[in-house]
């Protein structure tokens, strides 16, 4: 024990950090006597602890020979002790066992470390799905042209870029291709990875091969196949982040929820992001929340040349929202508009999914659903009607 405890003063001019994992090791083991009865199990906790902590400075602490001295010491140990490799680890102390890749301990890490309670993180949601139809961080709902690549998210810990195309001739509407992810390299958590999905070609796994970031034990970056080729979870712990991809039809659909304090850390050279700002107002196909009905009352002519003829009018658009989708809210005017639009009825359930989404991910149940606001003749910018060629949204209601 004194020959390991010593490294701590060894290694003061180092930069790798092995005097933080040693000083843990001391004081888990400072209050502990020989004599009791639990000291070769609780000696075996800390001596676990301190191997998980050397294993996470593998990497920076490569070259250093205090930290190679201190591996070889608990082996050592361990087998003197019959100290099995797996089993529980030290936990007496808050800040000796929180985890640094873990997004959700910082509060308490800070607190411990202050002295004073701190304010418990606020997370955030945005999704993108339709055609498309984008829900941002603070809960603005806008539908967008955006034809091409434009960033949703762009900070110093996640970039997120989707391709949007035209889904049919003759209309502005579009719907996304294509989605790349970019979480940047953190700590000892996780080297850089790039996620990238195209329609028919949803992987479980990042352009690399991996499905992992950092240490694979600790699973602070990873990914999840839930429907495999349709539907898939990123899970980043380190920054508190996950994020749902889904394809529906030719179209993908993305949803994520993270920390206000990531969302909000950017230079101002990266304010384009659509997740923060919304839409630029020359890409808005909605005009101050009303969307333009593309035809009332006549079928809709079907675009692409894949999927059979067919088409909606108002009133079938409707009522095949409703089969999925009850509560009138946002969510239910986008998937009339999508139908009307496009006449796919995959659009039907990205709405759907997209609603669900936010029911999983978005952290206040009374946010969920955003209402049409009426009266006035006008309505809010968060609000979704349907005006178009000269007809009042009573008209519109009608059908409803």
């Amino acid at each position: 024990l004194l020959s390991i405890s010593c490294l701590g003063d060894c290694q003061l001019h180092t930069s790798c950090g092995i005097q933080k994992c040693t000083t843990d090791f001391v004081s888990f083991t400072s209050h502990l006597n020989v004599a009791l009865e639990d000291f070769d199990l609780e000696f075996c906790k800390a001596l676990r602890a301190y191997s998980v902590c050397t294993y996470r400075n593998s990497k920076v602490c490569r070259g250093n020979l205090v930290y190679h001295s201190a591996v070889l010491g608990i082996g050592d140990l361990m087998t003197q002790r019959n100290c099995t490799k797996d089993g529980p680890t030290s936990s007496t102390n808050p800040e000796m066992t929180h985890d640094p890749c873990n997004y959700s301990g910082h509060t308490e890490a800070r607190e411990h470390e202050g002295g004073e309670k701190t304010t418990p993180p606020t997370y955030l949601f945005c999704g993108l799905f339709g055609d498309p139809h984008l829900r941002t961080f603070n809960d603005r709902f806008q539908t967008c042209k955006v034809e091409g690549a434009w960033p949703l998210i762009d900070n110093n810990y996640l970039s997120v870029q989707v391709t949007n195309v035209p889904v049919v001739p003759g209309s502005s509407a579009t719907a996304t291709k294509k989605i790349t992810i970019i979480f940047k390299s953190y700590q000892d958590c996780t080297d850089q990875k790039v996620y990238q999905a195209v329609t028919d070609d949803l992987p479980s796994a990042f352009v690399d091969g991996t499905t992992s970031g950092g240490d694979g034990n600790a699973r602070s970056l990873h990914i999840v196949e839930k429907v495999s080729g349709k539907y898939i979870e990123m899970h980043a712990r380190y920054i508190g982040t996950t994020v749902y991809i889904r394809q529906l039809g030719h179209y993908l659909t993305l949803a994520i929820r993270m920390p206000q304090e990531l969302v909000m850390a950017y230079e101002e050279s990266q304010d384009l992001q659509l997740c923060v700002n919304g839409c630029p107002s020359s890409e808005r196909i909605d005009q101050s929340g009303h969307l333009p009905l593309p035809v009332v009352g006549k079928l809709l002519p079907w675009g692409a040349a894949a999927h059979p003829r067919s088409g909606y009018t108002l009133e079938t658009a409707t009522t095949k929202c409703r089969e999925k989708m009850l509560v009138k809210d946002i969510y239910f005017y986008s998937c009339v508009f999508d139908l009307l639009t496009t006449g796919d009825a995959n659009f039907t359930a990205a709405a759907h999914s997209a609603l669900q989404d936010v029911e999983a991910l978005h952290p206040s149940k009374e946010h969920w659903h955003i209402f049409p606001r009426s009266g006035g003749g006008g309505v809010g910018r968060d609000s979704i009607f349907f005006a178009s060629l000269g007809l009042l949204c009573l008209i519109i209601f009608a059908y409803l």
